[in-house]
């Protein structure tokens, strides 16, 4: 049993996706049923949607599109982390509204698209506070070289629970170990962060890497944040990059052996159904 706690869907004919067009292998339409098919046959039985940096415009109807898929019969989305703007005056208010919707479990910002210094605004911190007790998640996407920056933002915010996506993003293909392994175990003395154990497929090289190359920057994660703050994520479509859904779920239990199964059920369904009441 997995929650999938990462997947995007992409469909160009309903919503505005500016930065396809710079990565040709993801500019064509991912569709739900296309996920569906496949994470069923591969154990997932829940999914979280997660936003896909759509023009700004669009960011509530990406939610209320992924809303309608979620109430087909049968649907594996059971939950939306929703796209935001903390840098801009609007966040308040559309804090609120979201915290609304119980179809919403929490945001994020891409911060790797932007300077780096956009989390150190003053008003994008005073919008971070305002999540707090909100029951809302912040899912926080960066690279390596933000790990101090990381830091700095979740302790500026104690009261919000903060989601660090993808192994923090480490460059596997380049075999950077050391330095990424430093800021995650940075990071991981934040009590208040979780981990996402997805998209590393797509950060291996794709016609060499094994569940063995993968290997020592999982246990990374899970030795420096602990078996209770970690989670499982596709991060469909993008793991098509490095082998695919299945693939990636393989290589997930391959990394897992020698674990417990009391281990295994906390990062692949349990941590997910505590934190977002699922």
């Amino acid at each position: 049993m997995f929650i999938d706690t990462h997947l995007h869907v992409i469909d160009r004919s309903a919503l505005p996706y500016p930065w396809l067009s710079g990565v040709p292998a993801l500019d064509q339409d991912f569709l739900y049923e296309t996920y569906a098919a496949e994470a069923r046959r591969c154990g997932i039985t829940t999914a979280l949607h997660m936003e896909v940096d759509v023009d700004p415009a669009a960011m509530q109807a990406e939610t209320d599109y992924i809303a309608a898929i979620a109430q087909k019969p049968g649907s594996l989305i059971a939950g939306a982390i929703v796209s935001c703007r903390p840098e801009d005056q609007g966040f308040a208010a559309y804090l609120e509204r979201q915290k609304s919707d119980p179809f919403v479990k929490g945001f994020r910002r891409v911060l790797h698209v932007v300077a780096d210094d956009v989390s150190e605004g003053t008003l994008f911190r005073e919008n971070i506070r305002r999540v707090g007790g909100s029951g809302l998640t912040f899912d926080l996407c960066t690279l390596p070289h933000q790990a101090g920056r990381v830091a700095a933002l979740v302790d500026l915010a104690p009261d919000v629970q903060f989601v660090l996506d993808h192994c923090g993003v480490p460059d596997i293909r380049s075999d950077a170990f050391q330095p990424w392994k430093a800021g995650i175990s940075e990071i991981a003395r934040r009590p208040n962060v979780i981990c996402k154990v997805s998209g590393v497929v797509a950060y291996a090289d794709a016609a060499t890497w094994t569940a063995q190359t993968l290997r020592p920057y999982i246990e990374h994660v899970i030795a420096s944040f602990g078996w209770d703050r970690v989670v499982w994520g596709s991060d469909w479509p993008v793991c098509t990059l490095g082998g695919g859904l299945s693939t990636w779920v393989a290589a997930t239990h391959a990394a897992l052996s020698g674990s417990s199964e009391a281990e295994r059920s906390k990062l692949l369904f349990a941590n997910a159904q505590r934190i977002w009441s699922l």
